[in-house]
This record gives structure tokens, sequence and C-alpha cells, in this order.
């Protein structure tokens, strides 16, 4: 495993990163231990863009090419679920030339990467009220999720019009429908109940939650799914984060003990 994945992040890492410095990095990595679950906060890409004087547009398409990047490095590792917070349900607050072209951007990005997602296996799998996402997008969405249904390696989870509060009050009208319906009772209702009722039911939770930009906020991201996750944090921008930041994301992770609240 290691000889391979260093033989392939050899070819593709940026030039100025030392080979070097990168095999010393993989081989502190536990293949035992890998997350299963990661999860993203795409930050940035507006600061990137106004640091180089750029219109906002600028950052959002290069934070593309970090997607694209990140998604390949998952599946290369064998991560299972992989989550990114593509467009929240408070980004419609945006002007709406930028609401506009973060949409442009997403039906083309699965578009054009839908055929090599598929070489890959991963299966895109969209969380969050799609519905109320403009008819482009749901039909680029609907072609990514039945071109991509049988694939068996990374599930790329894209959140989009995705709100964690919106999530967790959608799953309890849900349950309450159920209790009223009385195929479900009250002294039923556990963690599981819960969880089985989210976008990301049936997988697990974020092992690893990884926020560029140096905010350090959840921004209402999988308010219910991250109580037990391990943060990592960096001021580096979204468009400039690539499978260097991930390796290292994953070796602190490694480094630290997960009690999940006992000793």
């Amino acid at each position: 495993m290691y000889n391979r994945i260093a033989r392939l992040w050899r070819q593709k890492e940026p030039q100025g990163q030392s080979g070097a410095d990168l095999e010393k990095l993989l081989a502190k990595i536990d293949w035992n231990r890998m997350p299963r679950h990661i999860a993203i906060i795409m930050d940035g890409n507006g600061r990137w863009a106004n640091s180089r004087g750029l219109p906002r547009f600028f950052g959002h398409k290069a934070g593309v090419e970090s997607l694209r990047d990140i998604v390949r490095a998952c599946s290369e590792f064998n991560v299972q679920f992989l989550t990114v917070y593509a467009f929240s349900t408070e980004n419609w607050k945006r002007p709406q030339d930028e609401v506009n072209v973060l949409m442009d951007l997403l039906v083309e990005y699965l578009y054009k990467e839908i055929d090599e997602l598929c070489q890959e296996g991963v299966k895109v799998n969209p969380i969050g009220k799609l519905n109320e996402l403009p008819p482009g997008v749901i039909e680029a969405l609907r072609m990514a999720v039945e071109r991509s249904k049988i694939n068996k390696g990374l599930v790329l989870n894209l959140a989009l019009n995705y709100g964690g509060r919106t999530e967790i009050i959608e799953a309890v009208r849900a349950i309450a429908l159920k209790v009223n319906s009385g195929s479900l009772s009250v002294d039923q209702i556990d963690v599981n109940t819960v969880s089985q009722h989210l976008y990301t039911s049936g997988q697990p939770d974020p092992d690893l939650l990884i926020r560029p930009s140096g905010d350090f906020r959840v921004s209402n991201f999988l308010l219910w799914q991250l109580a037990y996750t391990e943060f990592w944090h960096t001021t580096v921008l979204w468009p400039d984060f690539r499978r260097i930041h991930l390796i290292n994301a994953i070796v602190e992770y490694q480094s630290r003990e997960r009690r999940f609240g006992g000793l």
C-alpha cells in the first residue's frame, strides 16, 4: 500500500514539494487506522481571490481544482466517505451573481468529472434540501447519481443547500410522523433513531473534520454527526489546499487518542 500510494502521490504533488519530505510524511501513516469518514468545510475561496486582486469567481474556480485533487486522494487512500460542504442554506444570502457562479461551477464539475469519478469507483451522493436547487443543478445531480450508483469505492457526499439545523428538524419531523402514526413509540427513540433519519443515514459519523482558512467554527455543518469528530484546522485557504495538507491532517488525526467520552 505504502509504495503504491507514494508512487502515485510523487507523480501528482505540485512541483516544489520535496519528494523526500513527502515520503517521510507518508511513512508516518498507519494504514490500519485510516479515517473511514472525512468531512471538509471548503472555506477561503473569496479571501484567496481578494488577496490576488481577482473577482471572487476565480477563487471558487480554483476551489474546484482543490476538490478534484482531494477526491482523487481520498479515493487512492481508500477512505470510505468524504463529505464536502459545497453550499449552505445560508449561502443564498450572497449576491445573486455569486450564487449563479457557484451553481454553474457545480454543474460543470459534475459533467466534466463524472467519467473519471466512475473510473475511480466514486459514488456521488448529494445531501441537503435538493428540491430547492435550480433545475439545471438538480438534473446534473440526477445524472451523477445515476451514473455512479453501482460504484463501490469512495462515497462523495456533496452537501448542497445543506444546514445542520435543518437536517435535524427534518429528522425530528419524520420521527414525529412515525410516532403519530403509531409505527414508533416515544420510548423507542434513541441515538440510532435520530441517526437513521439524517441525510447521512447508514454512514459512520466523520472521524476527521478539516477546516481550511483559519476559522474555528462548524458553520452549521453536520451538527449531530460531529459529536466525537476530531477537528483539524489550517490557515491554508481552500484553493491552495492539496494532498500534502490532507496527509498532514491524517497524520495528526492518527496521533490523537479517541476516547468518545470515556477514559
